[in-house]
């Protein structure tokens, strides 16, 4: 502002009335008055605490704002209190409620808390339940465990609840183990690491080809590719067999697992047929197929028209293939038994059984379980009599040919082959190092 121009306001205040000269005076005070005191004491920013009042290793309470999956923003306190609780025999989830101190009011509510709730029905003795619980005593969040890869939670939004299933990555690992048969298939797959189920799935994938009861002998191997799971670095379980390799008698016997879920060989080939060759596992065999046997209890040349597969009583007999029972009955001679017949030319039959686990009538599938086995009719112990009738002619179960595997599609067969190739290649690269370091 300059000189001439504070010359001209102070000329034109001279020239206003008394009166006008008061009333302005008493504004510039008044104005004055407001640019140099402030209305209020000065305080320091709600979010900004002076340094000079924090002490070293002292922790503070913050108000904390998170945001609930499939809702808006909620300001809740940081400050939750969590309760494990492990389900006994005989708790309901009422009892539970009730034990950890919630109203069956909540208890409505998390049970309403959407479709994934559902699992809370399911809830075992020794599983555990967490509870959290905030300032005013009220549910926040229930946590249920499932299994190593899933976990049920179920959070508290506004004045309902929400359930969802929370995920965690499955890192899948590829494992290799080889053995060799000594005393018993079962046996060489234990001391290689593998799990009963393996074990079970391996006869599965091959019993079509082996009778695992009669085929083995000492000195037959098998080499297994197959997945173990892991979650955040700790092994959960196995998974998926990708390949197997049996020798058996110098025969060698292939199978590569599909997209489809199925087993193939190397060219395409499906494993499983028409009929397994053995309707028990791992049991051996008490009396072979033959014509002119000595009957154990009559003394007498009688034809053994089947194969006696010894085994403890109460030991599963499963269909050899899909089909309709014809007979499913008891007499003095077979005891109770099991007709099964196969399309128009097969029939299965199974003797002496223990129990039976179908009826006249039924239709059953390759490997359901029908009967157990026994030692009733006319027998010395328990056992299973097994015949396989070809247009009304008994066969060897374990010599008959069976009908062709079906192959996989034209289409399928190229890329199929190349991902077999490189399946094998890995199968047989790690068998190699295996025997190497031996």
């Amino acid at each position: 502002m300059t000189l001439k121009f504070v010359t001209q306001i102070q000329r034109m205040f001279l020239q206003l009335p008394h009166f006008h000269k008061i009333l302005v005076s008493v504004i510039s005070v008044a104005l004055l008055l407001l640019l140099i005191i402030p209305s209020e004491p000065a305080t320091a920013s709600k979010n900004t605490t002076p340094a000079e009042q924090l002490m070293p290793g002292k922790r503070y309470q913050l108000e904390l704002a998170f945001e609930q999956a499939g809702s808006d923003k909620n300001t809740e306190r940081a400050n939750l209190t969590w309760q494990t609780y492990q389900i006994k025999s005989g708790d309901s989830l009422a009892k539970v409620f009730n034990k950890v101190g919630y109203s069956a009011q909540q208890l409505y509510q998390v049970t309403e808390s959407g479709e994934d709730a559902k699992y809370l029905r399911q809830v075992y003795p020794g599983d555990l339940l967490r509870f959290a619980t905030d300032d005013t005593d009220q549910l926040v969040q229930l946590v249920y465990q499932l299994n190593d890869t899933e976990t049920l939670i179920i959070t508290r939004q506004n004045d309902s609840f929400v359930a969802e299933i929370e995920t965690k990555d499955v890192e899948v690992r590829t494992e290799f183990t080889h053995a060799v048969i000594d005393s018993s298939f079962w046996n060489a797959g234990i001391d290689s690491g593998l799990t009963d189920n393996q074990i079970m799935r391996i006869a599965n994938i091959f019993g079509w080809d082996i009778d695992f009861a009669l085929d083995l002998r000492k000195n037959d191997e098998f080499s297994v590719l197959y997945e173990t799971h892991y979650v955040d670095g700790e092994f959960v379980g196995y998974g998926k067999i990708l390949a197997a390799e049996f020798v058996n008698r110098d025969e060698r016997f292939q199978a590569i697992l599909h997209d489809n879920g199925q087993y193939y060989t190397p060219n395409g080939r499906a494993m499983r047929k028409t009929f397994l060759r053995s309707p028990v596992n791992f049991t051996y065999i008490s009396s072979s197929f033959n014509p002119r046997r000595l009957h154990p209890v009559t003394g007498r040349v009688r034809p053994h028209n089947g194969i006696d597969y010894a085994a403890a009583t109460g030991t599963p007999v499963m269909s050899s293939g899909d089909g309709k029972v014809i007979s499913a009955s008891y007499n003095s001679l077979n005891g109770n038994y099991v007709f099964i017949q196969h399309g128009e030319r097969y029939v299965t039959k199974y003797l002496h059984l223990s129990r039976k686990h179908v009826r006249t009538g039924d239709r059953v599938k390759q490997g359901q379980v029908i009967g157990r086995v026994g030692a009733t009719g006319r027998v010395t112990g328990a056992h299973l009599h097994y015949e396989f009738l070809v247009n009304g002619a008994h066969r060897n179960p374990r010599t008959v040919e069976l009908p062709k595997a079906q192959s996989l599609s034209e289409s399928e067969l190229p890329s199929f082959r190349q991902h077999a190739d490189q399946v094998m290649a890995i199968l047989n690269d790690n068998k190699r190092v295996y025997l190497a370091m031996r």
